[in-house]
């Protein structure tokens, strides 16, 4: 499947979740199950070497992909939160995005030392949410961090740049505009 493929899978929504800014839906994507499949087979075979150990999918559309990439890589899934959804105790971090700020929460055993970590979400934007879930992450004195995005919206200015250090893919790069 080509990228174009993809990319007319998923659902352009205008001027949401605010006035301005150009929603990229990836539900539409997952619902098609030829594209859906396309994205994990591409995500695994970027990790597949890595020795990932641990997946951190990130609220809530991170979860999709996150979830399917971590048992096709025979890694454990650790779900990042908003605040106030997991049931444990938690490690949380601050972050700010276009439209506001926000916080998430990782389960405080979510993580050891040494486990090799892939951090997923759908969208890679400002890079809040992703930093903030790189700052959680690394809490944990991991061996390794990686982070991975369905998209990678390529025009919008990283107000929060995820550290030269975490190495960074994304499997489509659009722009916003």
């Amino acid at each position: 499947m080509t990228d174009s493929a993809l990319v007319e899978s998923i659902r352009v929504v205008p001027d949401f979740p605010v006035k301005g800014i150009q929603f990229f839906d990836v539900t539409t994507l997952f619902k098609d199950p030829e594209a859906f499949k396309e994205v994990l087979d591409r995500i695994c075979d970027i990790y597949k070497d890595k020795g990932i150990t641990k997946v951190c999918g990130i609220e809530s559309r991170g979860f999709i992909a996150g979830a399917a990439v971590a048992a096709r890589l025979g890694a454990g899934f650790v779900p990042i939160r908003k605040p106030g959804k997991l049931p444990a105790r938690v490690v949380s971090e601050k972050y700010s995005k276009e439209y506001g700020t926000d916080s998430i929460e990782i389960h405080d055993d979510a993580i050891v030392p040494g486990d090799v970590v892939l951090i997923h979400d759908d969208i890679l934007a400002t890079g809040g949410t992703a930093s903030a879930a790189v700052r959680l992450v690394k809490g944990f004195s991991p061996k390794a961090v990686y982070c991975n995005f369905i998209i990678d919206i390529t025009d919008v200015p990283r107000s929060a740049p995820i550290p030269d250090d975490v190495p960074v893919s994304a499997i489509l790069r659009l722009s916003e505009r």
